[in-house]
């Protein structure tokens, strides 16, 4: 069957129109938003023939899990996304649930992350089987909940038994094929010093004027132990958070003397190849030279852990595997250029749900969604020249890796 034939049957105003209406959901992480789209994303598989249904999370969250059934004898492939969102944020200038269209750019909260890329491959499925193809291999489609929490709607398919063969996550890239992310943790540091009255301010050591040294420091480093440059290039420390006062209640009430305490959170990037302990170990010798500095500060380091919560793993494709040659192909196809492929900033400091495949079940997949530029923040929205262009791919993917029966 003709690929240009096929692709030119994408009906891209019903496309639109049903990313719309994926916008018009208010899926707000664990409310009853989300399991309302849901259910009416199994509805609207169970319309194309697939065997749909909701699947248990935690509590009351579920996730929608589809398959569309293959004669046999070609690869499956799966595709994942998660349909909560985050909150609105003060500055929006269109409503964020009118799933609001113009010329350019189709606007909403979560239509960057993601329900643009949630949208793209039902409709490449969508179109696929309106023009009567027949696959050897299965599609899996999955709409996860709980990505924002650590992907805990990821791990509850993959435990209840949700694979394939390759995997393509739909997380904003703006298109490009994101090959390697970092795994996430976050970190507190605590620093204590000696406090003295400002009159006797030589004496003391003062916390504040110690986290201010160290901050920068640690916003520059790289991790030991990264595999090569390119894993090294993901590798990033931030310090978000810091509180400095008297003692560890941090009275504020008594300026004039110097502090004794601050308390800093942070959060680290660490590619494939390293962990958490070896950063945490980083960690401490920049407080160890800390320490050298101002003599008589104490200061320590630990990870933060949130009970039941997972942590974001990193994710690793090699750039000649099969699934990224696919992507690529059909990118050129589309675009008539090549793909950016590769450790790509800024997306290759996000946590996705791709790393739990990966981790978990060691399927070789990839990231690469539509959106990304005007990802979190006001008036959120995607090139719709983009969104078009991400469901062509993703039925030139499905196409090479499930095979026409």
């Amino acid at each position: 069957m003709d690929r240009d034939a096929l692709l030119a049957r994408l009906d891209e105003r019903a496309a639109l129109d049903f990313l719309a209406e994926m916008v018009r959901h208010k899926s707000y992480s664990e409310t009853e938003g989300e399991r309302t789209l849901a259910r009416y994303m199994v509805e609207q598989m169970r319309t194309l023939g697939l065997e749909a249904d909701t699947t248990p999370v935690e509590g009351q969250r579920v996730n929608a899990i589809g398959r569309l059934r293959g004669a046999g004898g070609g690869k499956s492939l799966l595709f994942n996304g998660h349909l909560d969102t985050n909150p609105v944020t003060e500055g929006w200038t269109v409503d964020p649930w009118g799933g609001v269209i113009d010329d350019k750019f189709i606007y909403g909260i979560g239509v960057s992350n993601m329900k643009a890329g949630d949208a793209a491959y039902f409709c490449a499925v969508k179109t696929l089987i309106d023009a009567g193809v027949k696959l050897k291999g299965d599609v899996v489609l999955t709409y996860v909940v709980g990505e924002l929490q650590g992907g805990v709607g990821t791990l509850a398919a993959i435990r209840q038994g949700v694979r394939a063969d390759y995997f393509i996550n739909s997380e904003p890239t703006d298109l490009q094929a994101l090959t390697m992310h970092a795994a996430a943790f976050t970190f507190i540091i605590e620093l204590t010093g000696i406090t003295r009255h400002l009159s006797k301010r030589e004496q003391a050591v003062d916390a504040i004027l110690a986290a201010c040294d160290l901050i920068p420091r640690l916003n520059g480093m790289v991790f030991s132990g990264a595999p090569t440059d390119e894993h090294r290039s993901i590798n990033r420390v931030h310090v978000g958070v810091m509180h400095g006062a008297l003692g560890k209640d941090l009275h504020e009430w008594r300026p004039p003397q110097v502090a004794d305490f601050v308390r800093l959170k942070g959060s680290g990037r660490y590619a494939p190849g390293q962990t958490e302990a070896e950063a945490i170990a980083d960690l401490r010798q920049a407080l160890d030279q800390l320490e050298a500095r101002f003599p008589g500060l104490k200061a320590t380091v630990k990870a933060e852990h949130v009970d039941g919560r997972p942590l974001m793993p990193a994710f690793e494709v090699a750039k000649d595997a099969r699934i990224v040659r696919t992507v690529n192909a059909a990118y050129q196809k589309v675009r008539g250029q090549a793909q950016p492929t590769g450790a790509i900033a800024p997306c290759c400091y996000f946590g996705t749900d791709a790393g739990h495949f990966y981790k978990e079940l060691g399927m070789e997949g990839i990231v690469c969604g539509p959106g990304g530029r005007y990802n979190t923040m006001p008036d959120e929205r995607v090139d719709i020249p983009d969104y078009l262009d991400m469901i062509r791919i993703y039925m030139l993917a499905i196409l090479d890796i499930c095979e026409i029966a």
